[in-house]
């Protein structure tokens, strides 16, 4: 049997060296048929804001498969890759919510408020299944329940080429699973550092900028000086460790000054004739 693609589009750009460029999106079927013919890498279904409905997540993952799409790459992986940004924030611990999510078919989870090292760690175990202490890449210690036929279904694998593909990547080189964790206070900056030091398999830092905001007494002034040198400590740290960080809040007014500080994560809205999306693309020579 051939080689099982690279099917997370988000971690085929990472990997390359390349900007990925992003959404978020409501969990509906009209969101899912638009974004389903579009360049993003990736979608992020926004289910932290907006209600935890798993039967319309399910509903919006059948219908980013776009049989076109199929036919053209050989390969069953939606063209745009959906994650799912749960409800709850890190120090709640809910599992469950990732679970779901990751049995539906979602190709990673994005974590609000990830504050320290305990909460990232049980992030990252809650995208894993368990695995015996002796096993190779054994921590963050796997805590997902085993229940893989719709999501190797939705992926087009067997079941057992699926459990070889549903870990977090780059801890696993052949992981698809995203661990996207969200630092969004003060709290987590500070524990930024020890965070990416102990704990492996996250995919990527995002920086959550409106929370981070309130906190600094600047709610949505995003371009106020405290607010830019916190998010610029966080694209320090995360060079250090070259972790890639991303950004909400893109558009073709910012989208060229977020590239040159570092963010290789992009949430870019599309807007009126997805301009800020071209402009993305065509910043980072993939127009």
């Amino acid at each position: 049997m051939s080689a099982i693609p690279r099917l997370n589009g988000i971690i085929r750009a990472l990997e390359q060296g390349k900007t990925a460029i992003t959404t978020f999106s409501p969990a509906d079927i009209p969101a899912a048929v638009e974004l389903s013919t579009t360049r993003y890498d990736g979608v992020v279904f926004e289910m932290e804001h907006q209600p935890w409905d798993a039967i319309a997540l399910r509903d919006t993952l059948q219908y980013m498969l776009n049989v076109r799409h199929i036919v053209q790459r050989g390969s069953v992986a939606p063209g745009v890759t959906p994650l799912v940004r749960i409800p709850a924030n890190g120090g709640e611990n809910n599992q469950w919510l990732a679970k779901q999510a990751l049995d539906l078919g979602a190709y990673g989870i994005v974590w609000p408020h990830i504050s320290t090292v305990d909460q990232a760690y049980n992030a990252v175990g809650a995208c894993r299944y368990p695995r015996l202490k002796t096993a190779p890449r054994y921590e963050p210690a796997g805590i997902r329940g085993d229940a893989p036929v719709a999501a190797s279904r939705y992926w087009g694998l067997t079941q057992a080429q699926y459990y070889t593909k549903a870990d977090v990547w780059p801890l696993d080189p052949n992981g698809e699973v995203l661990a996207i964790l969200m630092i969004e206070d003060t709290q987590g900056i500070a524990n930024l550092d020890e965070i990416l030091r102990r704990v492996p398999g996250i995919g990527v830092i995002l920086v959550g900028e409106g929370d981070l905001s309130q906190e600094l007494g600047h709610a949505r002034e995003l371009d106020h000086p405290d607010v830019v040198a916190a998010r610029a400590e966080i694209v320090k740290i995360c060079k250090a460790h070259n972790m890639p960080v991303g950004l909400p809040h893109v558009s073709s007014s910012n989208v060229e000054r977020v590239i040159a500080e570092g963010y290789r994560f992009l949430m870019i809205k599309a807007g009126k004739n997805y301009a800020g999306v071209d402009k993305g693309f065509q910043l980072i020579g993939r127009a």
